[in-house]
């Protein structure tokens, strides 16, 4: 086993990802180690929330690890992701709530969080919703218009 370094890690994932049913972190993980790659579960946690990945239910009930289409370079952008999992959002006061397609919640909350806009306290994700606490009420249509722009509504 060696260690790679994040760049050749994060290209090893996706390539595992695009050419295997990937059910778990801990299938990702076996698949890697295959490759030779040994990777810790938090780093691999994290690689997967950089990479933008999503899980997507399957016909059997089931769900997997997957690329979304639309991502070519590792790093999440809302400008990429909002297009193709972005639902809808409301508010009120200085709470708003975004729906996503189901397992695109936590990739957009994190690309919110890197966006560092000044008019975001933080956001919190479930699977399909995201709680984003602004710092004031009069934020509530900026950010909303920002993010139905970004996703091209």
């Amino acid at each position: 086993m060696f260690t790679v370094l994040k760049p050749q890690r994060h290209a090893e994932i996706l390539d595992v990802v695009r050419k295997n049913r990937v059910a778990s972190q801990e299938v990702l993980r076996e698949l890697l180690m295959a490759r030779g790659i040994d990777v810790a579960q938090a780093t691999l946690s994290r690689d997967i929330r950089e990479l933008g990945l999503v899980k997507v239910p399957e016909e059997d009930g089931g769900s997997t690890y997957t690329v979304p289409t639309h991502v070519t370079d590792p790093t999440p952008t809302l400008a990429r992701l909002l297009p193709a999992l972005y639902l809808g959002a409301d508010g009120v006061q200085n709470l708003l709530i975004i729906k996503t397609l189901t397992g695109g919640a936590q990739p957009i909350a994190v690309a919110i969080d890197w966006e560092e806009w000044p008019e975001v306290v933080g956001t919190l994700a479930g699977d399909d919703t995201i709680l984003v606490i602004l710092r004031a009420a009069e934020h509530l249509p900026v950010i909303t218009q920002r993010l139905q722009t970004l996703a091209g509504i």
